[in-house]
């Protein structure tokens, strides 16, 4: 009898970043605080529409993190946002008038209309 051992399939990051996405983290950790490993994705409870998006320098990892490798800087997800997010595209987006990172989130089903918090 063989037993077949089967290597884990590597899953897919939560959150995809384009190349702008990633490019902004990049000049965040060049200039990041003393200490920073990265930055942080979560999705506090605020705003109108009960969950936001905020994106903060991190330093240590937290178990339930998930870790995504860019050649900028590593970029977590709290994890306990995770599943708000899963398939979700984060883009860095400027203009003459604002700048910010942009999410696709497939899992929102509203949000308010500053576009500062959605709901799931």
């Amino acid at each position: 009898m063989t037993v077949e051992t089967k290597t884990p399939r590597a899953r897919p990051a939560a959150v995809t970043l384009t190349p702008s996405a990633e490019k902004r983290i990049a000049e965040l950790m060049a200039r990041a605080p003393e200490g920073a490993i990265g930055v942080k994705l979560s999705t506090p409870r605020r705003g109108c529409s009960g969950l936001a998006y905020s994106v903060d320098y991190v330093t240590e990892e937290a178990k339930f993190d998930e870790k995504i490798v860019t050649p900028g800087g590593v970029f977590y997800i709290d994890g306990g946002s995770v599943l708000y997010l899963v398939g979700s595209v984060m883009d860095w987006r400027e203009d003459d008038f604002t700048a910010g990172f942009v999410f696709d989130n497939p899992n929102a089903k509203g949000s308010c209309g500053c576009g500062e918090s959605f709901t799931i």
